[in-house]
């Protein structure tokens, strides 16, 4: 599964500078749901309802939709994900400190279990 990533567009060309295409995804956000499309055209949304997380989106390779919800329960976080292909993805991610342990399986044969920290990184 592919990962989009989200970022504010942080300049604009000034009226005298030739406009320079951006490689960062345009977002519109409110109070609890943040909705994005990069110039390629994917597209997602993120939605917070307490402690559960909702994702939908778009990738244009391959014309695919998605969803995924998260469920947080105190340092642990599930997540369980279904796409139009009939893709289906389950994982979790626990956090230790500063590191958290994630793992995930998908129905297309992938799986990982790979930790992160804040510090190093993954």
């Amino acid at each position: 599964m592919k990962y989009l990533a989200c970022a504010l567009l942080l300049a604009v060309a000034g009226p005298a500078c030739a406009q320079v295409p951006s490689l960062l995804a345009t977002c519109t956000r409110s109070a609890n749901l943040l909705a994005c499309v990069d110039p390629q055209g994917n597209a997602y949304s993120v939605a917070t309802v307490g402690s559960t997380t909702y994702l939908r989106g778009f990738e244009v390779v391959g014309k695919r939709r998605w969803a995924q919800t998260n469920s947080r329960y105190g340092q642990l976080t599930f997540f369980t994900g279904l796409a139009s292909d009939g893709e289906a993805w389950v994982g979790y991610t626990r956090r230790v400190g500063w590191t958290t342990i994630n793992r995930f399986s998908s129905s297309g044969g992938s799986s990982a279990k790979f930790t992160c920290s804040r510090i190093t990184g993954c």
